[in-house]
């Protein structure tokens, strides 16, 4: 039995409306606000719009806060709504050109200008020595942030929204202590794929203006060469980091198959989110699954006083 808790707040106004059943909760693990969308039904007494707070609970737990986005109405007098957390306000686009920053100093920076509500920001370590950001959306400003950071430390963070507040942590502290097995979960789907983001080698060239010379730095798997042919990464790098080093962090990161699983109607869990960990313990075929896979997307559907999660997980094989 869900307890569930709507609530739409229009100034000091309060409403807790009678809402049809079907809501959906979704998030993702980079570059998408979290999105609640909810019917309610229209009566005489509430009077909601654009830019509302909603708030909703379930069971006591604070699951989703965010503003009314959109409002479709039909003749049988009820609204659906559509609506985001704060991450959405990341779509606006800016110019930035900032140095010495990391990506927890890069949130932080664009937190104040835009006035977003800060929770709890770890600290991402790795210094950014200089960087331009021009007409770019702020999702992007901050994903390319913690992309040099995982390119460069081997360590892959998440921004999301707590129910309000801003938050950026390590993919490490959003394990969960669930499973999901044959059991939990209605239907799978496997995918094991060398041909989104596999590469065996990494190639980087730097441009050294002191010397006038052009550096490459060269990274590479000869027996997976052999294996699946050569899949080359190049890139340009500005930074006057060590080159080398940069180019082995990253055929580690990307020198593997990549791996993807989605899963239909599994038991429902609020703690699970774009960037949570959770145990999958499944038999695939080709592999048998024992392991923490990172949920890149999930669908909460709460209905009929049931509670179901759909989930796109990848790898045990972190991929930005």
């Amino acid at each position: 039995m869900n307890n569930i808790e709507l609530i739409i707040q229009n100034d000091s106004n309060i409403y807790s409306s009678v809402v049809e059943e079907g809501i959906t909760w979704e998030t993702t693990r980079k570059g998408v606000p979290g999105i609640l969308n909810f019917t309610v039904v229209k009566d005489g007494v509430l009077n909601f719009q654009e830019g509302n707070a909603v708030r909703l609970k379930v069971n006591g737990n604070n699951v989703f806060y965010g503003f009314v986005f959109k409002k479709e109405r039909d003749k049988g007098n009820t609204i659906q709504v559509t609506a985001y957390d704060q991450l959405r306000y990341l779509k606006n686009k800016d110019t930035y050109v900032y140095t010495n920053k990391t990506a927890s100093d890069v949130v932080k920076m664009i937190a104040a200008d835009f006035k977003l509500n800060v929770g709890t920001i770890e600290d991402t370590g790795y210094i950014i020595a200089s960087r331009v950001e021009d007409n770019k959306t702020l999702f992007d400003i901050i994903q390319n942030a913690l992309d040099l950071t995982l390119q460069n430390r081997k360590k892959l963070y998440v921004l999301y929204d707590d129910f309000g507040k801003l938050t950026l942590k390590n993919v490490e502290s959003m394990k969960l202590n669930l499973m999901i097995d044959d059991e939990t979960a209605e239907n799978y789907s496997y995918t094991s794929s060398i041909d989104g983001e596999t590469y065996n080698k990494i190639k980087l060239s730097y441009e050294n203006k002191e010397t006038g010379k052009r550096e490459i730095y060269i990274s590479q798997d000869t027996s997976n060469i052999n294996q699946w042919g050569l899949l080359q990464y190049f890139e340009t790098i500005e930074e006057t980091t060590n080159g080398k080093v940069k180019a082995d962090a990253l055929l580690s990161l990307y020198n593997r198959k990549t791996r993807n699983l989605t899963i239909k109607n599994a038991f429902g869990d609020v703690r699970v989110r774009g960037g949570s960990s959770i145990i999958i313990n499944l038999n695939l075929g080709d592999v048998i699954v024992q392991n923490y896979m990172i949920v890149e997307k999930v669908k909460h559907t709460f209905k009929n006083n049931e509670h179901f999660m759909d989930l796109t997980l990848r790898g045990g094989d972190f991929i930005a």
